[in-house]
């Protein structure tokens, strides 16, 4: 996929709305959504539990597709892309860390990282080259040999950064990706984020937590739904 005109931001939303139908009731997710994501921006996304965070990241990473309004990457409408071209994107665009790790215990970390390059088509010398080089960015190059079990939670979660940075996407998705970890460990997987960012990386970090999206460059406030200011975020949460 081309890059965006320089006045173009690498992500946009307009009136992005999600209503799911779950047998007689009407659910609805995001309502009236307008936000843009430049390149190189780093913005962490509030909210309480079941405000709409992760339907907004599912929406954001082609996992899923809005019902109303609409959404570019890189200028181009994710609406009027094929299921095929989706996939592309998921694969080669987007990086996803979640906070469950989604590591395949029978796999090395070094495996584990080279999955998405599999998909890809990437050969067997590429990717092991590409993949010894994202975790040696995150740290843990010399636990490239050891299974998921041998590893710590923050072990594990920094393998999941590497596996998403490895086919060096235009966005990092991470979903609540600390919320497995102790604070010592939250910490290091925040610098690692800084660092990223710093080097030209595109993040976007869901969070319930004030403390972890002090660390982004800017945050935006999700409640039922719709976006938020910070002063009515502060009101409605108390």
């Amino acid at each position: 996929m081309p890059s965006a005109p320089a006045s173009e931001p690498l992500i946009r939303l307009r009136g992005v709305g999600k209503v799911y139908e779950t047998g007689t009731q009407t659910v609805v997710g995001l309502t009236d959504v307008d936000l843009d994501i430049a390149a190189g921006d780093f913005l962490a996304v509030m909210g309480p539990s079941g405000s709409g965070k992760s339907t907004l990241m599912n929406i954001l990473g082609c996992l899923d597709v809005p019902t109303a309004g609409t959404y570019a990457i890189r200028g181009f409408p994710v609406e009027t892309l094929s299921p095929e071209a989706l996939a592309r994107i998921r694969n080669r665009e987007i990086g996803f860390v979640f906070q469950v790790f989604h590591l395949l215990p029978r796999y090395t970390a070094q495996k584990n990282v080279e999955l998405p390059l599999l998909y890809a088509g990437v050969g067997r010398e590429e990717r092991a080259r590409r993949a010894v080089d994202a975790l040696r960015t995150v740290g843990i190059e010399d636990r490239r040999e050891h299974l998921s079990n041998q590893l710590s939670g923050g072990q594990k979660q920094k393998v999941a950064i590497a596996r998403a940075l490895v086919n060096r996407p235009a966005l990092l998705l991470a979903d609540e990706p600390t919320g497995n970890l102790d604070t010592k460990s939250g910490d290091e997987l925040m610098e690692i984020f800084t660092r990223l960012n710093a080097e030209g990386a595109t993040i976007v970090l869901v969070t319930h937590d004030p403390a972890i999206a002090r660390r982004a460059k800017r945050t935006v406030y999700i409640i039922d739904g719709r976006l938020v200011t910070a002063e009515e975020f502060r009101e409605r949460r108390g």
